[in-house]
């Protein structure tokens, strides 16, 4: 065999292993947003291995991109776990989607092409149709898709890969710390969003987004509880103490 055989065989390995790493990073991906897989899960490679039929080794590697996304915590001697972002995380996260939003409802507002708008409205379409399915998580990864595929309609490779990963990272957020609600009024929302940016009004979208946004930490995250000041708790008791005190 010559050496120029052997470089093509070994070209040729690489991208089989790459392609079922890919595989594997899209199903572990999928499971995680669906909530197959739960935050804190334990993510074992023999296992995902198994699962498979596939190599520890691109177990690993799958498991290093969903870490790279925010999708898995790697723990030194302890291995991959599902990421479990805390609710003060999950706010940070929340306000950093709010910009990122901003900057492509900002880019795409009057300047979505008619198949774009097909594209849009099909996928909004099937959000409703799910919404009244009996898979209770599908409707939540529609959801996040629909705002992956305003970013991608940018064309800007950066902003899509951000918002790819705030967008993950708050599905994360819901599913720890999230309340059952019902997914009909973010369809809604999301076709007010198209509607708004076919129109071209900039304003208009970025206001209808941050509404949508709001109203979707609203609709599943427990209410912000304001820091207690001492002074608050033992206002009462001073009050009360007042009150019983003698005179001498």
């Amino acid at each position: 065999m010559s050496k120029n055989q052997i470089l093509q065989g070994k070209e040729m390995d690489d991208k089989i292993q790459r392609s079922r790493t890919e595989e594997v990073h899209e199903a572990l991906r999928l499971a995680i947003l669906e909530q197959g897989l739960r935050p804190g899960a334990r993510l074992p490679e023999d296992a995902i291995g198994e699962s498979f039929g596939t190599s520890r080794t691109i177990a690993r590697e799958a498991l290093g991109r969903l870490a790279v996304e925010g999708l898995v915590e790697l723990k030194r001697n302890r291995g991959a776990f599902v990421a479990a972002p805390d609710l003060e995380e999950g706010r940070e996260i929340l306000s950093v989607r709010n910009g990122l939003e901003r900057v492509v409802v900002q880019t795409l507002a009057g300047h979505i092409s008619t198949q774009q708008q097909k594209t849009l409205r099909e996928h909004v379409g099937m959000e409703r149709e799910a919404s009244s399915g009996t898979t209770p998580h599908r409707p939540v990864r529609l959801s996040g898709e629909f705002h992956l595929l305003l970013a991608r309609m940018t064309g800007n490779q950066l902003l899509s890969r951000y918002i790819t990963e705030v967008v993950s990272r708050c599905s994360l957020v819901f599913a720890s710390h999230g309340r059952p609600h019902s997914s009909e009024c973010a369809v809604a929302e999301h076709e007010a969003i198209v509607d708004a940016l076919v129109a071209g009004d900039f304003e208009a979208a970025a206001l209808v987004m941050q509404r949508h946004l709001d109203a979707v930490a609203a609709r599943t995250l427990p209410p912000l509880r304001a820091g207690t000041d001492i002074r608050d708790v033992l206002a009462r008791y001073a009050a009360e103490s007042t009150d019983t005190r003698k005179p001498d």
